[in-house]
C-alpha cells in the first residue's frame, strides 16, 4: 500500500489487503445468467455483499426482481448531504462459462500467474470487490466521503438489466434521489504506451442495441421433394449478407477525442478511414476500439427443423445489433436492404445509446486520482462496443462514465477477458484498483 493511502486508511483490514480476497469470493458465487431464470440467479451474491456492508454499519437492501434475481443498495451519508449525490453500480451476475475450456475452474477464484482467475474477473466482479473494499475500509475508519453515494451492486446485467437495474429504476427511483453522476463498468484500464506513457480509457459513451429475431415463413414439405420457397435457404442468404457486411465507417464525438488523443500520444496521425493502418497501431485494444467505428449487426443463433427429412415451413435466426450514437435510423434503414423484403425481424431486447463529454469535477477527480498511483497515466474518453447498466441509470438524468481502474500489463488481452476463456485480473491490478477508487471519491 502507498505510505499516503496507510495514512489515510488508519486501523484495522485495509482495502488493499481485502480487495483480492472479496473479488475471490465474489467469483466463487456462481451467479451465471441464461437470460432464462435457468441459472442459480444472483440472490446468494446479494447476500454477501449485504453481509459485507452490514458489518461495517451500513444498512443495505436487498430487492428481489424474480426468485433469485436479487440486487443490493445501501447509501452512504457524505460530509455534505446537500451536494448532489454519486453513484456507483455494478452487476454481479455472469455469462455462463463452460468448466472443460479453461485452464483454471471458472467458478474457483484461483491465483496463478499473478492473477485471479475465473468467470467475472474481470466482467465485473473486479470492481464489485474493489468498490466493497474501499467502502469498508473508509467506513471502518470513520472517513465520510464529501458527498452521499449510493452503492447498488446489480442483478441482470448481462442479458439487459430487466431484472436489476431496468427494475429498480422503474419500481424504486426513490433508491437513486439527488444522484447526478455516476461511475460504473468498462472504462479506467490502461493501454501502455511506452515507459513515459500510459492511457487509461474512460468509457464516455456506449452503442445502442437491438437484440433482435429473424423469421422466414415457406412452404413445409418433404425433403425429397423440389422446393422453391425453403424458408432455410431464403433466411440463411439473408443471415450470409448480413454477416458479410461492411459498414461504414461513423466517427462520433468520443471516437475522435479518443484518435486525437492517441495520435497525439503516438506522435503518429490516427486516420479512422484507413482502418486496418490505425487498428494495427492500438496493440490489444484494437478490437474493442476497432467496434466503435461502425454499427454492426452479428449473427448469432439459427434454428429450425425437427426432422432431416422434413422442410419446415419457417426458420429463425438471433442477431446481435449495435448502433453509434446518433445513428439508429440508418442503422435501421442499412438492415432492412440487407436483409430484404421476406425477412421479418423484431426485437428481443433493446436500448439506447449514450454519450457525454469528457469534462466537469468528476472526469477532474479521475485524473487526480490516476496520476497519483501512476505518475505517467492520462485519463482519455472512448466509446464502449457493449452496453451497462448505464442506460437505465441514463432515464433518471444521471450522467454516467465506466471507471473501474485497472492497471494492466501491457501484454495482458484485456479485450479478450470479457466473456472469454481464462477471464483472469492482475493481483496488484486489483490492489492498484482499490487505491484509485479511494482517492477518486476524496476528490469527487
Amino acid at each position: 500500500m502507498s505510505e499516503s493511502n496507510a495514512a489515510r486508511s488508519g486501523s484495522g483490514e485495509t482495502a488493499e489487503n481485502e480487495v483480492v480476497d472479496l473479488c475471490r469470493d465474489l467469483i466463487r458465487i456462481d451467479t451465471s445468467n441464461y437470460g432464462d431464470h435457468s441459472g442459480p440467479g444472483e440472490r446468494a451474491a446479494a447476500e454477501y455483499v449485504a453481509e459485507k456492508l452490514a458489518e461495517v454499519g451500513l444498512e443495505p437492501k436487498i430487492f428481489e426482481s424474480h426468485k433469485g434475481r436479487a440486487s443490493t443498495v445501501a447509501r452512504i451519508e457524505g460530509e455534505d448531504p446537500s451536494r448532489p449525490a454519486l453513484l456507483i453500480h455494478g452487476h454481479t451476475d455472469v455469462v455462463p462459462a463452460n468448466a472443460h475450456d479453461w485452464t483454471h475452474h471458472p467458478f474457483s477464484g484461483e491465483i496463478a500467474d499473478g492473477c485471479v482467475w475465473g468467470r467475472g474477473a474481470v466482467d465485473m466482479k473486479d470492481m464489485d470487490a474493489m468498490t466493497l473494499a474501499v467502502v469498508r475500509e473508509r467506513m471502518r475508519s470513520g472517513r465520510k466521503p464529501p458527498r452521499d453515494i449510493v452503492l447498488a451492486f446489480l442483478a441482470d446485467e448481462e442479458a439487459g438489466g430487466t431484472y436489476g437495474a431496468r427494475y429498480l429504476v422503474d419500481k424504486h427511483p426513490d433508491l437513486f434521489e439527488g444522484v447526478t453522476e455516476a461511475i460504473g463498468e468498462v472504462g479506467g484500464f490502461s493501454f501502455t504506451v511506452n515507459e513515459n506513457l500510459r492511457l487509461y480509457l474512460v468509457e464516455t459513451a456506449q452503442k445502442g442495441m437491438h437484440w433482435m429475431r429473424l423469421t422466414v415463413d415457406g412452404t413445409a414439405g418433404h425433403g425429397s421433394m423440389t422446393n422453391d420457397d425453403n424458408a432455410i435457404t431464403e433466411l440463411c442468404e439473408a443471415v450470409g449478407r448480413l454477416g458479410r457486411h461492411t459498414w461504414p465507417v461513423r466517427v462520433t464525438k468520443t471516437v475522435r477525442s479518443f484518435l486525437d488523443e492517441l495520435s497525439d500520444a503516438l506522435g503518429t496521425p490516427l486516420d479512422p478511414e484507413d482502418m486496418e493502418a490505425t487498428l494495427a497501431k492500438l496493440g490489444g485494444i484494437a478490437k474493442m476500439v476497432g467496434a466503435t467505428l461502425r454499427n454492426s449487426a452479428a449473427p448469432t443463433m439459427l434454428g429450425a427443423g425437427y426432422k432431416v427429412n422434413v422442410i419446415p415451413g419457417q426458420a429463425t435466426a438471433h442477431v446481435d445489433g449495435r448502433f453509434l450514437p446518433g445513428y439508429e435510423e440508418e442503422f435501421l434503414a442499412d438492415l432492412d436492404r440487407i436483409l430484404g423484403p421476406r425477412v421479418r425481424r423484431e426485437d428481443v431486447h433493446g436500448d439506447k445509446a449514450l454519450e457525454t463529454d469528457f469534462d466537469g469535477a468528476l472526469v477532474d477527480a479521475m485524473q487526480i486520482a490516476l496520476k497519483a498511483e501512476d505518475p505517467i497515466a492520462r485519463a482519455v474518453p472512448y466509446m464502449l462496443s457493449g452496453g451497462t447498466d448505464a442506460k437505465s441509470f441514463d432515464d433518471l438524468g444521471i450522467r454516467c462514465f465506466g471507471f473501474a481502474p485497472l492497471k494492466l500489463p501491457p501484454e495482458l488481452d484485456f479485450a479478450g477477458m470479457f466473456h472469454g476463456v481464462d477471464e483472469r485480473v492482475p493481483v496488484e491490478g486489483l490492489k492498484f484498483g482499490a487505491r484509485v477508487l479511494d482517492r477518486f471519491i476524496d476528490h469527487s
